[in-house]
């Protein structure tokens, strides 16, 4: 398996995946973008990962209340579970939302929130890395601690 917990698709869980478990991805990322939370979380990968597999998200009225029917259409087509309605590529790119932003519509503001949401994003998740990581080193015995550093050797 490889890949992010947050960001992988249902069927590369099953070890069965074509290229379209790329516009999966595509889908969760523009949902962070969009909302600065991810549509799948946990407390752990296991969590987020039967989350993922289950393929059930929402779209929470406080973060998507400012946002297109037409918006929220594209996204879940890029995270359609049956990946014979997922759209591809091609398709992605004609879908009216992208085709009118790109045209006619470029909203910088919105363009500027999406950046920031995906990098307050990634800050939580290093700071989740870290404290774990500091508290895996402050908690644990000193044998437990040799055990750890012989695990990764």
């Amino acid at each position: 398996m490889y890949g992010t917990a947050y960001y992988i698709a249902p069927e590369v869980l099953s070890g069965n995946y074509t290229e379209k478990c790329d516009l999966w991805s595509i889908g969760v990322i523009l949902y962070i973008m969009l909302s600065g939370k991810p549509p799948f979380s946990g407390k752990n990968d296991d969590e987020i990962l039967a989350k993922v597999q289950q393929g059930y998200y929402q779209f929470p009225t406080k973060e998507w209340s400012k946002r297109s029917e037409e918006c929220k259409n594209l996204i879940s087509k890029l995270m359609e579970r049956d990946t014979n309605k997922r759209l591809t590529a091609t398709e992605a790119l004609e879908h009216p939302w992208i085709q009118r932003k790109v045209a006619n519509d470029f909203d910088t503001n919105l363009a500027m929130n999406a950046i920031s949401n995906l990098k307050t994003f990634n800050a939580e998740a290093k700071l989740k890395q870290a404290t774990l990581t500091y508290m895996v080193t402050q908690f644990s015995t000193k044998k437990e601690q040799a055990l750890l550093k012989q695990s990764f050797n």
